[in-house]
């Protein structure tokens, strides 16, 4: 029995031992950038970055790991002093709560091993969130309020209109204010209850991508089994984010989705992080079929940072994507969609935007048609559909 116990607590210290030590070694090599900062870029570029009072990006799965974000790391891509370095408003902080082992772009299994549950357990999580992906959804709602407060400096987690206009005020003072506002990708995380998707609104959730990797119960994903619309569930859903007003993420839904989405929603609509086919052929990637349908909606694209999504050539596909959508539907509906910290590797983190700036102009974009692209087209969406 003695020996029992001893085997016991021999057991827990090197559990407790692993959550502290493995989980920054996992991430560090998850979360890789290509261009270590300080980032040296031209004087012109550098200005018009931090001169904005407004840069915001949609897509970020910080809350996935193991990090304060109120302290500076030097690995991984989003925090906050690091965003206030780089001059980043805002950032969509996305939650992932299931992701298939062998996870790829053409086609994935739902009852594949799932990974996030090993890495809840690595984290040191507590049980709950081992066994639910509700609870996994709900306890990074918990950290992105809990990093907020936190933080040495102002963040607000942005929920609504009056939040947002609060944000907007403190960085028109000069006021280095930072807002977060939470994402969900896929809806598996509401374990095929709606009375699940008024627990997450309520957490401070305010959009939502119906699936990820795989096919669930609302529908089918773009790198799942069927590649099928929606669901009667996703239909249930969809209707229910309407009437909260919730923005509706199409990046990772099956063509049929994007078409049955594009045909039942009348809130508002965006690929917080995307490709286009035009200069990167993906099943990630949107047509310009849906390109244009979702710009006729008022909507937003994302464009993505890594080279699943937009190639292998780094800043200047980036650029060519950008581009292209702004050429087919406008600049007016183009944004920042990185991906950051979402296992992918980037050519710079949330400072490095200056670089991304000397590109586009290496490709001929306006000072108005950056701003528009860095926070200005994500400003006036925001405004216009947070309640």
């Amino acid at each position: 029995m003695k020996f029992l116990r001893y085997s016991f607590l021999t057991l827990l210290v090197l559990y407790f031992l692993f959550t502290l030590i493995a989980p920054g070694i996992v991430e560090a090599g998850k979360n890789e950038v290509l261009l270590a900062g300080p980032y040296m870029a031209s004087k012109q570029a550098t200005a018009l970055v931090q001169d904005m009072d407004f840069i915001g990006d949609l897509h970020c799965d910080a809350l996935l790991w193991d990090r304060k974000l109120y302290k500076k790391k030097d690995y991984g891509h989003v925090d906050f002093p690091r965003m206030r370095e780089g001059n980043v408003a805002f950032q969509a902080f996305t939650i992932v709560t299931k992701s298939p082992q062998g996870q790829n772009m053409e086609k994935n299994s739902a009852d594949a091993m799932d990974m996030i549950t090993l890495l809840s357990i690595g984290q040191g999580q507590w049980p709950t969130t081992w066994f639910s992906l509700m609870r996994r959804a709900l306890y990074q709602c918990d950290k992105l309020h809990a990093h907020a407060a936190r933080s040495d400096d102002k963040v607000l987690v942005i929920k609504d209109k009056a939040s947002l206009e609060e944000l907007l005020a403190d960085r028109r003072s000069g006021r280095k204010t930072i807002g977060g506002m939470l994402g969900v990708e896929g809806g598996h995380c509401l374990e095929g209850k709606l009375e699940n998707l008024g627990q997450l609104y309520d957490a401070g959730v305010r959009m939502l991508g119906p699936t990820h990797f795989f096919d669930n119960e609302l529908g089918g994903s773009a790198h799942g089994l069927t590649h099928g619309g929606l669901s009667d569930f996703g239909r249930q859903v969809v209707a229910e984010m309407d009437q909260r007003d919730m923005i509706i993420d199409v990046a990772h839904a099956s063509e049929a989705m994007v078409d049955d989405i594009l045909a039942l929603y009348e809130g508002p609509i965006l690929s917080s992080h995307t490709g286009v086919d035009g200069t990167y052929p993906s099943p990630r990637n949107l047509s310009d079929k849906h390109l244009s349908a979702i710009a006729a909606k008022g909507g937003l694209i994302g464009i993505a940072y890594f080279p699943g999504a937009v190639g292998a050539d780094g800043i200047p596909d980036i650029v060519r994507a950008m581009t292209y959508t702004k050429n087919l539907i406008g600049v007016e509906h183009v944004a920042l969609g990185s991906d950051f910290d979402g296992s992918v590797t980037t050519p710079f983190d949330t400072r490095g935007l200056p670089l991304l700036v000397d590109e586009m102009y290496a490709q001929g974009y306006a000072d108005s048609e950056i701003k528009a692209i860095l926070g200005d087209n994500l400003r006036r969406f925001l405004l216009e559909h947070l309640k």
